[in-house]
């Protein structure tokens, strides 16, 4: 059985994903809570952990964003599912940099969801390529496989830099280089990794490891 909290200041939604979630015979529902804060108080109080956290990200006291950062400190192995209306580029990455490891829309299929849940405890992840059309600017598919590449010193800081809340003239300016020819390393990193958006570029990232802390 795997073990779900629910954080969302939405009462209404909370409770029917509540019913949805505990409707799948392998799912079960352990707690909810309006924002980050009350979720910290869950844990400091030594309650049963959750293997996944179904999280929005606009909340009062403690977003979603700081909430998912501090799991990844304090609980580095419970996972992070991000559910929200959210589908702005800065609110994905900022997602995944703090450590979620799916990023979903409220607006998904229940088996969607379901789906995403049993891959996120089994595999510790889970990404839809399309989380937005407009942005990612790609077909949807059920999840990104990326190849086996071996990354140039140049290609794998550009990597590094755009995780980071940096546009690619910031970036080029950290490297000491031109924005042209920064553009040129994002272009061999798309091509290398089969992805076409900087949401791709965090993904692998994230797979691999590659996120820094600040």
């Amino acid at each position: 059985m795997i073990k779900i909290i629910i954080v969302d200041d939405h009462i209404l939604f909370s409770q029917a994903l509540r019913g949805l979630v505990d409707d799948f015979k392998d799912l079960e529902v352990i707690g909810q809570f309006k924002n980050g804060k009350e979720l910290q108080e869950y844990f400091v109080k030594g309650a049963i952990k959750p293997d996944i956290v179904l999280m929005d990200v606009q909340m009062p006291i403690v977003n979603g964003i700081e909430a998912t950062n501090w799991l990844k400190k304090k609980h580095p192995k419970i996972k992070v599912l991000a559910l929200t209306m959210n589908d702005d580029e800065t609110t994905i990455l900022k997602m995944l940099r703090a450590g979620a490891k799916g990023y979903l829309l409220k607006d998904i299929h229940p088996s969607v969801l379901h789906k995403a849940i049993k891959r996120t405890h089994k595999k510790g992840y889970y990404y839809t390529e399309q989380v937005s059309d407009t942005l990612l600017h790609a077909d949807e598919i059920e999840t990104k496989t990326f190849k086996s590449v071996e990354l140039r010193p140049r290609e794998l800081e550009l990597l590094k830099y755009t995780t980071k809340e940096m546009t690619y003239r910031e970036i080029a300016k950290k490297m000491c280089l031109s924005p042209k020819t920064v553009d040129g390393y994002r272009e061999k990193l798309f091509s290398k990794l089969d992805v076409k958006s900087r949401i791709g570029l965090v993904l692998y990232a994230v797979k691999e490891g590659l996120v820094e802390e600040e």
